[in-house]
């Protein structure tokens, strides 16, 4: 079986993005001892491939799954899994708790192999920000299951499609940047919004690429997108902090992940070199490693301080966004169909 760009750049995006430690494990314990860095880069249902770099230069390292050829996407974090905990036992690493247990999937999980971390979860030495990331699965699978990204990824959208796609970030970021005014504000959470990190000024010269100086008058939101501003707005309104970290999140490391597998992909299909694709570029933020590293430390430090209660309300505010995303990519679809 091939698996289709949606799901390789889903499960490779979220490797890569929150996984990257043991995509070095795998590295040093299955050919490149001495590795420096190593990052997911394609799979099949036979195996997964790795660009690994190493005192020696860069090379490919292509390991077969250890349970066999996979058939559903469910089975492929099983395998990751599996991998993982065959590297702690070769270099005599302890592996972490949560990939302790029998590695099997759960019917229905769209990552296979252990669930969502339970809701009523303490912070403990799970961590906050990785009991975020395990309760949110699969609003991850709903948001990347949609047709319109998927053909987006595909390589099978048009141009067109691709501008919607960026006028409605723009909608959304106009929101999220206004909110993200909480954040600066306090001493504890003003580095999860560098400057650098901002998206609006790179999206606005993106639509100045795309359609031209009057680009203003030329967009309008889908009404899951206006729907999405409002609730964003409203958090803030309300001075609810971490409602307001609940949807920075979702956003800014997604588009720090799998965002970038989609700029590559756009860039290539439509010929851009910088400019349309410019949201996506981070560089003035730094290493994103290092940033994403920052981020999750920064939100256990939040969850530290919030009682159960309210790590529970920005729990479900993380899915409500998810859910959001999930709105604008189908009404993105509705639109295309009826034009």
């Amino acid at each position: 079986m091939i698996f289709d760009d949606a799901v390789i750049s889903a499960v490779t995006g979220h490797m890569n993005g929150d996984h990257a430690e043991d995509n070095l494990l795998i590295a040093r314990a299955f050919g490149f001892p001495e590795a420096t860095a190593a990052a997911m880069t394609d799979l099949d249902a036979e195996r997964g491939y790795w660009r690994v770099e190493d005192p020696g230069g860069v090379h490919e390292l292509a390991l077969s799954w250890l349970g066999g050829v996979v058939t559903e996407r469910r089975q492929i974090r099983r395998e990751a899994v599996m991998l993982y905990r065959a590297a702690c036992e070769r270099l005599g690493v302890t592996p972490r708790e949560e990939h302790g247990g029998a590695p099997e999937g759960r019917g229905g999980h769209p990552h296979g192999g252990h669930g969502p971390a339970p809701v009523s979860a303490g912070v403990g030495d799970e961590g906050f920000a990785r009991r975020v990331r395990e309760a949110t699965w699969s609003d991850h699978s709903d948001s990347e299951g949609a047709d319109f990204m998927a053909d987006i990824m595909r390589g099978r959208g048009t141009l067109a499609d691709y501008t919607e796609l960026v006028a409605q970030h723009w909608f959304m970021y106009e929101a999220l940047e206004e909110a993200a005014a909480l954040l600066t504000a306090d001493e504890r959470l003003s580095r999860l919004h560098p400057a650098a990190l901002r998206r609006t000024p790179a999206l606005e010269r993106d639509l100045v690429h795309l359609l031209g100086e009057r680009w203003r008058t030329l967009i309008s939101p889908v009404p899951a997108t206006a729907a999405y501003a409002r609730r964003i707005r409203a958090v803030a309104a309300e001075g609810w902090t971490a409602g307001v970290v609940a949807h920075h999140y979702t956003r800014y490391l997604g588009d720090l992940s799998g965002g970038q597998v989609i700029a590559r992909r756009v860039a290539k299909q439509f010929g851009f070199d910088g400019g349309g694709v410019e949201f996506y570029d981070f560089a003035e933020l730094g290493d994103p490693g290092d940033f994403k590293t920052a981020y999750r430390q920064g939100l256990d430090d939040l969850g530290a301080v919030l009682d159960e209660a309210e790590r529970v309300r920005m729990l479900d505010e993380v899915r409500s966004a998810y859910r959001f995303n999930t709105e604008v990519f189908i009404d993105l679809g509705e639109g295309r169909t009826a034009a």
